[in-house]
């Protein structure tokens, strides 16, 4: 009787030149199943591509998808302080013309891999946590080709609310109620996101702060914290987003 095979989860380096700066990502899929399976474009937060990172791009691939855990910095630029990461993601929020040519560009990464890994490039989609919702905001924003588009705990503000027009991926944003990073783009938010005419959703998960699926933000109490019931749900949410997404695409 032949054996079941054994879950390996690859994460393989991924590198590419955008302007004059060569990136770093991580390639992240389990290869005890041979089966296409969905790409996901995934950017972190703010920290950027590291060892947690790539952790959590693991624990959501597992036999699903297939994950492009996406450096948007640059290779040389691997903050480690909150100092550091404030300045690693301000050039990309004051410029977002650059953000969403530097993601984009990484969706056709994504596609690329499919040479050599089992990605079903017509079931695409991007996920972003903090900062990272804010990119994959933008590659929606863009008219970017994906199905879907989720975004947790992630900065909401655009430079254009105009960009929604062009909205083609269905659009997830859940944000904690009680997240005073955010919370004061709630409104501009959600009024942006009516002239979008693609399926969007925008969820407040009660009780919960900046962070809450970042297992790393462990202080009791603060304007970041983990929580792991509203990372539960969130993930919850994500599974039907996607789901469903991918069951209308063509």
């Amino acid at each position: 009787m032949p054996r079941p095979a054994r879950a390996e989860m690859v994460a393989r380096p991924v590198a590419w030149t955008y302007g004059q700066t060569r990136f770093e990502s991580v390639l992240v899929y389990d290869d005890a199943v041979a089966t296409r399976r969905p790409g996901l474009l995934m950017v972190p937060a703010w920290f950027g591509v590291n060892a947690n990172a790539i952790r959590k791009a693991e624990q959501i691939a597992g036999q699903r998808y297939v994950i492009l855990l996406t450096d948007m910095y640059g290779a040389t630029v691997r903050p480690r302080t909150t100092e550091q990461a404030r300045n690693a993601v301000a050039p990309l929020l004051a410029d977002r013309a650059l953000m969403r040519g530097r993601i984009n560009f990484a969706l056709g990464r994504l596609r690329a891999q499919a040479a050599n890994a089992p990605v079903d490039v017509s079931h695409l989609a991007a996920i972003g946590f903090c900062f990272g919702g804010a990119a994959v905001l933008d590659l929606a924003r863009s008219g970017a080709d994906v199905a879907a588009v989720v975004a947790f705990h992630g900065n909401l503000g655009t430079d254009d609310p105009a960009l929604a027009k062009h909205i083609h991926a269905r659009v997830l944003a859940m944000n904690g109620a009680d997240d005073e990073t955010t919370s004061p783009q709630f409104g501009n938010f959600t009024q942006e996101m009516r002239g979008s005419p693609a399926p969007w959703q925008f969820v407040l998960i009660g009780h919960a702060v900046h962070c809450f699926t970042e297992v790393e933000a462990t202080a009791a109490s603060g304007l970041c914290r983990y929580d792991p019931q509203a990372a539960g749900q969130s993930y919850a949410l994500m599974q039907q987003w996607l789901g469903d997404a991918f069951a209308a695409a063509p």
